[in-house]
């Protein structure tokens, strides 16, 4: 059976092309989620195997929904996405919960490699 997986982005190109790239590799997008707020009611929602988190979000941003994710769910599985340049945030992203990032533009075999990890 295939991973489930929640995608997390404010930009629905980026999204697009998470779906793009974990469908084509036999994963299931089962949800997508353009706030951190929405994040967390889907994930409550969907129980996915694994999340991809986008860092700056409106309303919401990702640290901040990994942090409440996490206090649902203690074993959540979350893939943090950042722009170059957010280094640092990716370290607060990994203090909060998540199990790696994967830097934009995405690169597919860093995508699968990323979540296939975090999944074993």
């Amino acid at each position: 059976m295939a991973h489930k997986v929640l995608v997390v982005d404010d930009a629905a190109f980026m999204r697009m092309m998470l779906k793009d790239i974990l469908n084509k590799n036999g994963y299931q997008v089962i949800g997508e989620a353009e706030n951190g707020f929405k994040a967390i009611e889907k994930y409550r929602e969907l129980n996915p195997d694994i999340v991809t988190m986008d860092i700056t979000m409106p309303e919401l941003d990702g640290i901040a929904a990994v942090k409440q994710i996490r206090i649902f769910d203690p074993n959540a599985r979350i893939l943090m996405c950042s722009a170059m340049g957010q280094q640092g945030m990716v370290v607060d992203a990994i203090q909060a919960g998540a199990k790696d990032f994967i830097v934009k533009p995405f690169k597919a075999d860093r995508v699968l490699e990323a979540v296939s990890r975090a999944l074993t």
